[in-house]
């Protein structure tokens, strides 16, 4: 069992088009390789951000879509694991679209996929966001193994949904994924609160991608991809600008944090009922 696992974020500001995204994305994944990670994360919707006609013009197949085909040759070739952050994927038969997590073996081959559960419809900071114009939610959780690893697999605004992640500590989650997008308007007070408090509360590693910079309508990501301990400690965190962020994971720390403090442990399930109705 691995024990130790090497780990890094990608963060960039995805104005341009979609191949140069690309182009950038790969160039950044490239340099994640060279400091040794074993799991390269890269954050949400990284081909391409912005007004539905921007995500329509970044959709493909996760089959045969240029970005996928992209990914998996990248992990091949640097013999890493690759989490996609999130593209947006295109299926056959669906009106709408689907905000999608891919994770690729060292081998090139896809191990995993996620679809965004929670839609961000919501209105901040002067802007209004309705990902449900263009896109479905997905229905179910999704975890994966990286190097003995147990990952669960998440998506920006799912960070607002304890539920979700309590679910995948209970399934054996060790670390959690979080590629993102996260707003600036929100970034600055709520991104470093729910990240720790999602380790904390799970006692898992927190792995966070996200976008930085403006990017439509004056809209902007916040950045500060970061990586948690289960304690609830920044390992690493990004500045602002593209870039790559690592830190290596010890399973006995987590281990240790919670041998002393027992509290997924110490969960009683017989005492809690959701609300009638809920």
């Amino acid at each position: 069992m691995a024990y130790r696992l090497r780990v890094a974020c990608v963060q960039l500001n995805a104005v341009n088009e979609k191949d140069d995204n690309i182009a950038l994305a790969e160039r950044l994944v490239a340099h994640a390789a060279e400091t040794g990670a074993e799991l390269v994360v890269l954050p949400e919707k990284w081909t391409g951000i912005g007004p539905p006609d921007v995500i329509r013009s970044v959709a493909e197949s996760i089959d045969d879509g240029e970005a996928t085909l992209a990914m998996r040759d990248w992990a091949k070739t640097h013999g890493i694991t690759l989490h996609g952050g999130s593209i947006v994927e295109r299926r056959d038969g669906r009106d709408k679209l689907s905000n999608t997590t891919v994770v690729i073996s060292p081998e090139g081959e896809i191990v995993a996929t996620y679809r965004k559960i929670h839609l961000f419809d919501v209105q901040v900071g002067g802007h209004v966001y309705r990902e449900s114009e263009t896109e479905e939610p997905g229905d179910r959780l999704v975890l994966t193994e990286v190097e003995d690893w147990k990952v669960g697999l998440t998506i920006c605004y799912d960070l607002r949904f304890p539920e979700l992640y309590r679910l995948l500590a209970l399934e054996g989650c060790e670390a959690l994924a979080v590629p993102a997008a996260f707003t600036l308007f929100t970034g600055k007070d709520h991104w470093e609160p729910l990240l720790r408090a999602r380790a904390i509360e799970n006692q898992c590693f927190v792995v966070a991608a996200n976008q930085w910079g403006s990017y439509a309508d004056g809209k902007a990501a916040y950045g500060r991809s970061m990586i948690i301990d289960p304690w609830g400690i920044v390992l690493a965190q990004a500045p602002d600008e593209d870039g790559v962020v690592t830190a290596e994971l010890d399973r006995s720390r987590l281990e240790d944090v919670r041998r002393r403090v027992p509290s997924l442990a110490n969960r009683q399930p017989a005492a809690y009922q959701w609300p009638a109705g809920v």
